[in-house]
């Protein structure tokens, strides 16, 4: 499919750019019956939405979606639903100076180079806000999945150079999440990195971090053999967001480190009680494992143990240092970079990352249904 679209059976296309009129996003596949509310959509848009403190950028946007078509008396109708969300505080006066210089750590000069024309305000369509409908067809995945049991949470996992604790350990409070700026599982050491990330900002400096997630509910079997892994895909998902510039599933690096003794996932009796898995062939003994260092993929396929994997980004590159770069003429030019920016994308990169997790799950779960007779 173009580079603006997504997905198999359940495809996504975004549209917009960050000081355009508006942006959105337009979503085929999906089953029709579904029970879709706005404010399934307007939830999910407002963990996103820039201007809530912390280490985003100042600008305050409504982020108020409008359904326009594919939803009807609550229900999707099978058809394709289209979502406009409009821009309402962009200020593009602030990049005229941009029109003719080429920013450091950004796509300026890569898609200029690709389409010999670029919108200069704020990036356009390689802006961060382009996230916003993939955020908005992800809530319509997200409301699918768990019709189906299955449950996405992200955290930031680190930002500014502070690890937060491993999940389960010590310390980690899934709660905590939603209750800091950072979305840090951990209420003190999220008070140090909004500490530090303060000082950044007012050196006029960013930071980098990671994401991670964690899907409980999937059930084993879901991926496609070869080239359709299911690690494949969400590397692929996750790698597509600006600013994101590697993936690790389970123990990650670290397995390069570890003897296959510790590394491999070995099968554990069922836990008593919980219930059969329908996805596997009659007689085929429901499995646990001992250990998750796959991060709940074997083989490109889901293992029914939870999936976990953890993203990283670079730190934001528009600062208000002073650097130097290149205009169109080949000179050098000092560049001070005016608007508002993210000191550390993660906190607003945390939904982006459970969107993109759900649309590939849903747009899997759905190629699934095709494996057998």
């Amino acid at each position: 499919m173009a580079g603006n679209s997504s997905g198999t059976v359940f495809t996504v296309t975004t549209f917009g750019e960050s000081h355009g009129p508006g942006l959105g996003c337009i979503v085929d596949g999906c089953p029709a019956g579904l029970s879709l509310d706005i404010d399934d959509i307007s939830r999910e848009l407002s963990r996103r939405r820039p201007g809530g403190g912390g280490p985003s950028t100042t600008r305050s946007e409504a982020d108020t979606p409008e359904i326009l078509s594919g939803v009807f008396q609550g229900k999707t109708l099978g058809t394709p639903i289209a979502i406009l969300v409009r821009n309402n505080d962009q200020r593009s006066g602030d990049y005229d100076e941009l029109k003719d210089i080429y920013r450091p750590g950004h796509a300026d000069w890569a898609w200029e180079a690709k389409y010999g024309f670029r919108d200069h305000r704020g990036g356009g369509r390689s802006s961060a806000r382009e996230t916003l409908g993939r955020v908005a067809a992800g809530a319509i995945a997200k409301v699918f999945l768990r019709d189906q049991g299955i449950v996405i949470r992200g955290w930031t996992s680190s930002a500014a150079g502070i690890n937060a604790p491993a999940f389960e350990s010590p310390g980690f409070d899934f709660e905590e999440v939603e209750k800091n700026p950072l979305r840090f599982p951990n209420r003190e050491l999220s008070k140090l990195v909004l500490k530090k990330t303060e000082q950044l900002r007012i050196e006029g400096d960013s930071a980098g971090g990671t994401v991670s997630c964690r899907v409980t509910g999937l059930k084993p079997g879901l991926g496609e053999p070869v080239f359709g892994k299911l690690d494949a895909r969400l590397a692929a998902a996750m790698l597509s967001l600006g600013a994101a510039k590697g993936i690790a599933f389970g123990a990650g690096f670290d397995a390069a480190r570890q003897q296959g003794s510790v590394s491999n996932d070995r099968p554990i009796p069922p836990t008593p009680g919980r219930g059969s898995r329908p996805l596997l062939p009659p007689g085929v003994p429901d499995l646990e494992y001992a250990a998750n260092n796959a991060g709940g993929v074997l083989g490109g396929i889901s293992t029914g143990m939870p999936l976990e994997f953890t993203v990283t980004f670079k730190p934001v590159p528009s600062i208000s240092k002073k650097q130097e770069t290149l205009d169109r003429q080949g000179n050098i030019r000092e560049l001070v970079i005016r608007g508002r920016h993210d000191v550390c994308v993660c906190p607003r990169a945390v939904p982006a990352v459970e969107a993109m997790t759900a649309l590939t799950l849903a747009d899997l779960l759905l190629l699934s249904r095709l494996d057998r007779g």
